[in-house]
């Protein structure tokens, strides 16, 4: 079947031995309404995911799942569903995330950004393809599973912070591996991947180094230690750090290459030219492939900062605000076998297997609680972040068939 087909009802017909319903205008709707909720990443107005937590949380309960929601910050809880099947077996995650991004400048959009409707086939607004339609696509792919029976468990997280320091994920890991939720054979992260099944992810480390000198007047410039010529010396260290790696590494087949990208750059006031800054602040967004060692590259920014600060009488102070490994899951992992048997379902044709250039959840659950994980949903790849961002809602339509797929695939203990 073609997508598109079956729409009205959502009728499932893969290459599997079973039929499943799912109703594709209660997913188009709930990814809608979910779009309209402002849930704009900023934490200091201690409300971000709440609107759409609850309302999720209500859509769950009303499926008589077994629904649990916890705070890991003010305003930011985690949402947490569990399905039982018949018998014992796997248990399968669907994960997922409520916050986005800002949209920035209104006047940039073509369309009101949370308006959520539907036109010409494609559901827009922010949020609507990272990854408000993933989870709306998640949760009745796993209806559809539930009304058809199976064996094993299924569990949804949306959980919270993924635009930031990713909390919820750190704290779902932590209950993980405090056995609060038992063991979990494989988690699918329904981030948008443009229909690719992406079992490797790029790490990142957020870095922000300072180079600290004393004030003085622009007009007496000995009176002071400047740190801002230090920075032009730091800036191309840097560079050539980045190109020394690229040429040991190389370009990774899926992921492209290593970057080491200066993001941010701050010292002294537009209003007081005249003044010479005590400090000047560098911040990094570095993003690695596997085979680039985290703790060796920090060392080496450090000394490149350290000696270049001493060179200019200046001190350095280098903090670490983040640091996620890249993702390489194998590829014939369970969890991602059931992926990629999954999309042949929902479409007929072979899935094409693909990086996320960035990180997700699934780095933090990958490497704070051991989950094998893959990255799958609707959307494309790299519309992520953008104005007039959208999600075409055939899309929306075979990520959900393929969600049901890949959980009877997985669930049957296939792989």
């Amino acid at each position: 079947m073609t997508p598109g087909q079956g729409a009205a009802n959502g009728e499932f017909r893969g290459d599997q031995s079973f039929t499943e319903e799912f109703d594709l205008e209660a997913v188009t709707s709930l990814t809608s309404a979910l779009v309209q909720l402002r849930t704009v990443h900023r934490p200091e107005a201690q409300l971000v995911e709440t609107p759409a937590a609850e309302l999720i949380a209500r859509t769950m309960r009303g499926f008589g799942w077994d629904v649990t929601v916890t705070e890991v910050a003010p305003g930011r809880p985690n949402v947490i569903a569990v399905i039982h099947g018949a018998r014992a077996g796997r248990t399968l995650m669907f994960e997922g995330h409520l916050d986005v991004v800002t949209e920035a400048d209104p006047g940039l959009w073509s369309f009101d950004p949370f308006g959520g409707d539907v036109v010409d086939g494609r559901l827009r607004g922010r949020g609507s393809a990272d990854m408000k339609s993933g989870v709306a696509a998640m949760i009745h792919a796993a209806r559809a599973v539930q009304l058809g029976g199976f064996n094993g468990r299924i569990l949804l997280g949306a959980l919270a912070d993924e635009e930031g320091m990713m909390l919820g994920a750190k704290y779902f890991a932590g209950d993980v591996n405090a056995d609060l939720w038992g063991v979990i054979d494989g988690v699918i992260v329904c981030e948008p991947e443009g229909g690719e099944v992406c079992p490797v992810a790029k790490g990142a480390i957020r870095l922000q180094v300072e180079l600290i000198g004393s004030m003085a007047h622009g007009a007496m410039p000995q009176m002071g230690r400047n740190p801002v010529p230090a920075v032009g010396s730091l800036l191309l260290g840097l560079d050539q750090i980045q190109h020394a790696i690229r040429a040991q590494t190389g370009t990774h087949p899926l992921l492209g290459e290593f970057s080491l990208t200066p993001t941010v750059l701050s010292a002294g006031s537009h209003g007081q030219i005249n003044v010479i800054p005590a400090t000047a602040t560098l911040a990094l967004d570095i993003r690695t492939v596997p085979g680039v060692d985290h703790r060796l590259l920090i060392e080496l920014i450090t000394r490149l900062a350290d000696t270049l600060a001493a060179e200019a009488d200046l001190q350095s102070r280098l903090t670490v605000i983040d640091d996620r490994p890249p993702v390489d899951t194998p590829v014939d992992a369970p969890v991602v076998q059931a992926m990629f048997a999954g999309h042949h379902a929902a479409t007929g044709r072979p899935a094409v297997l693909g990086g996320v250039p960035g990180t997700t959840d699934g780095t933090i659950l990958s490497r704070d609680a051991g989950l094998p994980t893959v990255v799958y949903g609707p959307g494309g790849k790299w519309i992520a972040h953008q104005a007039d961002e959208f999600v075409e809602v055939d899309d929306i339509l075979i990520s959900t068939r393929a969600y049901i797929a890949a959980a009877r695939h997985f669930l049957s203990g296939a792989g």
